[in-house]
């Protein structure tokens, strides 16, 4: 089934995102730049005792739960990539989380919760590649979902799942 387009809201993933949470993401503290890639010190886990107050406040949005409340029961169509949580068949998603791009949770650190999303798609979505971009249309809930993959901060009953075009 596949829902006219004027249906649904198109949004992109960072308005899903509230403002301080974005502004601190964007501007990370002086004392990542100061972390060498590959060194023991690469890893999130070492800024944890870096006490300054930019830090502390790019941990917590990287870890941030807060929503933007104004989606809740919004009908919307947004593009994502699947990190599968149940598989059937051959490589058939029935639950996974939406993300933003590929190889997120893979890959530390993941998305914030606020930039992640469950989904339990009892049709299955076919998956040829964890590479391929689809665009999911449905209705998004403000409903908090941990698993083992990552954390989700929405929940989107989906209407239909198309390969994406742009």
């Amino acid at each position: 089934m596949t829902a006219q387009d004027n249906d649904y809201r198109q949004i992109e993933w960072i308005e899903l995102m509230p403002e301080d949470d974005l502004v601190a993401l964007l501007n990370p503290p002086e004392a990542i730049e100061l972390i060498v890639d590959g060194s023991d010190e690469d890893s999130v886990a070492s800024l944890e005792d870096v006490d300054d107050e930019a830090t502390q406040r790019y941990l917590a949005a990287l870890e941030s739960t807060t929503v933007v409340t104004d989606f809740n029961n919004t009908k919307i169509r947004l593009p994502g990539f699947i990190v599968p949580l149940e598989l059937k068949e051959d490589f058939l998603a029935v639950e996974f989380l939406m993300v933003p791009f590929f190889g997120a949770c893979l890959h530390m650190p993941p998305p914030p919760p606020n930039q992640i999303i469950y989904v339990v798609y009892p049709e299955g979505v076919e998956l040829n590649s964890y590479q391929d971009p689809f665009w999911f249309e449905g209705t998004l809930k403000i409903e908090t979902t941990a698993s083992d993959m990552g954390t989700a901060a929405y929940t989107l009953v989906v209407d239909s799942v198309t390969p994406y075009t742009e």
